[in-house]
């Protein structure tokens, strides 16, 4: 198997795996306590999260604090809902996550992004929007938008800004200007099941789950020591490794490019996280490809909707038709992928297409 998915989750990282190993013990050993119990074996589970806390702290900038969640569906939630913001200005290629919150939580505005899939800076923000949504890197076709000009202009204008920072955390700097940033341990080689939402200094929330107050009084429910262990060991090794990861990805991009050079790149080549290639070949039957190529793990599109039948939202946001959208793939790649299972991936996905006379 050859896996190309990297947008949709990635592999454990040994070390996330380790650290959670410690806080899933069993009855003969001290280490599952509930970390809200005030005896040792409770203390000592706190301790956990509280250093991954920390840990976690490290992917944003200063003057913040860190909300553990769920993941980050439930810290967009948290935000959106948190801050009842009224109007809430998204740009149309967000996650659904942030789109579909911010229409049930009040009215949407729609942000337009032009043909390679960015936001305009100088996009006018509109009058009475309280909270300005942009995400820092598309998790459907990579394009890394310009955050901190939207930031700037949203917050002269009285918004706060929230960046779905899930696919950018520890691959890139923190999205800089923003009052509320959503991440998610899975995307960055920790465990499913946990997120953050990180809250500047000085940005009232409201809970929108009310229980036993954990959290800062903000997500009611037990926190799980082990994903909240694992999910700061991930954050520590992708800032360590940041720049050796980086320089990894940039190898298997241009490789990448090379070997599919016949087919049309989605979303901007210049300003995109470059372990996302999203391509086209017009004709192609992606279904058919996927089956054709069972031993090659790659997207359609974005996994969180896969399987609904509707053309891409992103893909068409850009400006693509049904057809450029349907024959779509995207394929992911990062820390642990290698330059054999890029070059192996490609020949057989390229033969697959050649089969269809495309």
């Amino acid at each position: 198997m050859i896996y190309l998915d990297y947008q949709a989750t990635t592999p454990l990282a040994p070390e996330a795996r380790e650290a959670m190993l410690r806080w899933l013990g069993g009855p003969q050993e001290s280490t599952f306590g509930n970390p809200h119990s005030q005896h040792r074996m409770g203390r000592m589970a706190a301790a956990a999260v509280e250093l991954a806390r920390e840990q976690v702290a490290g992917l944003f900038p200063g003057g913040g604090r860190v909300i553990f969640t769920s993941g980050a569906t439930e810290a967009i939630n948290l935000a959106i809902r948190g801050c009842r913001p009224g109007a809430v200005a998204c740009s149309t290629i967000e996650h659904a996550a942030v789109r579909d919150t911010a229409l049930a939580s009040g009215e949407r505005i729609d942000l337009a992004v032009g043909a390679e899939g960015l936001v305009d800076p100088q996009v006018p923000i509109p009058a009475g929007a309280g909270l300005v949504a942009v995400m820092q890197v598309n998790n459907e076709i990579g394009t890394v938008q310009p955050v901190a000009a939207i930031a700037a202009r949203a917050r002269a204008g009285g918004a706060l800004v929230l960046c779905d920072a899930v696919q950018g955390a520890g691959r890139l700097p923190p999205p800089a200007g923003a009052d509320l940033i959503a991440v998610s341990a899975h995307k960055l080689h920790g465990p499913k099941g946990v997120g953050a939402l990180w809250v500047r200094d000085g940005v009232d929330l409201a809970p929108v789950a009310h229980g036993g107050g954990q959290e800062q009084g903000l997500r009611s429910g037990t926190l799980s020591p082990a994903l909240c262990a694992g999910f700061g060991a991930a954050a520590r090794i992708a800032l360590e490794r940041r720049e050796e990861d980086c320089a990894h990805v940039e190898a298997l991009w241009a490789r990448a490019r090379d070997l599919f050079a016949g087919w049309t790149l989605n979303g901007s080549a210049e300003h995109r996280w470059r372990g996302n290639l999203s391509l086209r070949k017009d004709g192609l039957d992606v279904a058919r490809l996927m089956s054709d190529c069972r031993t090659v793990m790659f997207s359609a599109g974005s996994a969180c909707a896969s399987g609904s039948g509707r053309p891409s939202h992103v893909l068409k946001a850009i400006g693509l038709t049904d057809a450029q959208a349907r024959s779509s793939v995207r394929l992911g790649f990062g820390r642990y992928t290698t330059l054999d299972e890029i070059e192996q991936a490609a020949a057989r996905i390229s033969a697959a297409a050649r089969e269809q006379g495309v």
